[in-house]
């Protein structure tokens, strides 16, 4: 079992606290903020060898790029590859500028450290027809659960992909935003950073909606949350990355089919049927356009597939 890290006060408070800020204001998700301080806390461990005493906040605001270098090394010698240090490293960097916003000192440390460099994999999205049949309630239909639970998880799974949300998007809409069949055709979302966007909401995709709220057996607060639990509290992302599973097995699909495929699936077949590119990358709520460009080479890596297979000298 792993000896608990010896924190000092001061420091654990500022942790605390710039848990909540992410959690609130940058609304990050659970398990983000469970690997932010994960790996806060092993940056602190090893400076509490590295410095021979647990670290002051002061001792922090002091530290050099030597010392940031060395946790390096010694996380290279644990085993941990580029992407974990990639991870770690922005935990850390946010941790540490949370510090200066609130007036505890620059860490200025972590400026000179050079990020590891990843090659970047394309998006995997879905065909076409199995992102459709991902929000069919009949594909279910022989598991031994409520109607509403199977309707419930089909209504996020449409949203997914009939709008490109996040998982985390979906699942923080409130009752009083669902959209109501005939009568709207978008909703706001707030995203990453806390910024709200408007997005698009198919005649279908509101209908599942609307659905799986007159079988929902719980009374739904406007204020409260549109998809909740089987106990009513707000629903986990977790149940509907199984659910996703579930489909996933009954279709023959790659484990690469996850709820984030369908919001990759999404883009891709805008982009396919010739969406603009800028309104695309409005619609997925990314703050750089470079970020939206990836789904181009994922359309290009698709048309030479089919170049490949269908030409008959290739």
């Amino acid at each position: 079992m792993t000896e608990p890290i010896a924190i000092a006060p001061e420091v654990a408070a500022e942790i605390a606290g710039w848990l909540r800020f992410l959690g609130a204001e940058r609304r990050m998700a659970a398990k983000t903020l469970e690997a932010y301080e994960r790996d806060a806390g092993q940056f602190l461990g090893f400076m509490t060898g590295h410095l021979g005493e647990t670290p002051s906040l002061k001792q922090l605001a002091e530290l050099k790029p030597a010392d940031v270098r060395a946790f390096m090394a010694a996380r290279r010698l644990d085993g941990a590859g580029n992407r974990t240090l990639m991870r770690g490293l922005a935990g850390v960097r946010s941790f540490a500028r949370f510090l200066e916003r609130s007036g505890k000192g620059k860490v200025g440390a972590f400026a000179a450290i050079r990020t590891p460099k990843l090659p970047r994999g394309l998006p995997k999205p879905l065909a076409i027809a199995d992102a459709k049949r991902m929000a069919e309630v009949e594909l279910r239909a022989g598991e031994v659960r409520d109607k509403w639970i199977i309707a419930r998880d089909a209504a996020v799974l449409g949203l997914l992909y009939g709008s490109g949300l996040r998982i985390a998007e979906a699942l923080g809409l409130k009752r009083k935003d669902a959209p109501v069949p005939g009568l709207g055709d978008q909703l706001t979302v707030t995203g990453k950073g806390n910024k709200s966007r408007m997005v698009p909401v198919l005649p279908q995709v509101a209908k599942l909606i609307a659905d799986y709220v007159a079988l929902c057996p719980i009374d739904l607060s406007p204020d409260g949350p549109l998809f909740i639990g089987a106990r009513g509290g707000q629903l986990s992302p977790r149940i509907i990355q199984l659910a996703m599973a579930r489909l996933r097995v009954a279709l023959a699909l790659p484990d690469s089919a996850t709820p984030h495929a369908l919001r990759h699936s999404f883009a891709t077949h805008l982009l396919a049927r010739g969406g603009d590119l800028r309104a695309i990358q409005e619609l997925l709520g990314h703050a750089s356009l470079s970020t939206t460009q990836i789904y181009t080479a994922v359309d290009s890596e698709r048309l030479l597939e089919v170049y490949a297979k269908a030409h008959p000298r290739a």
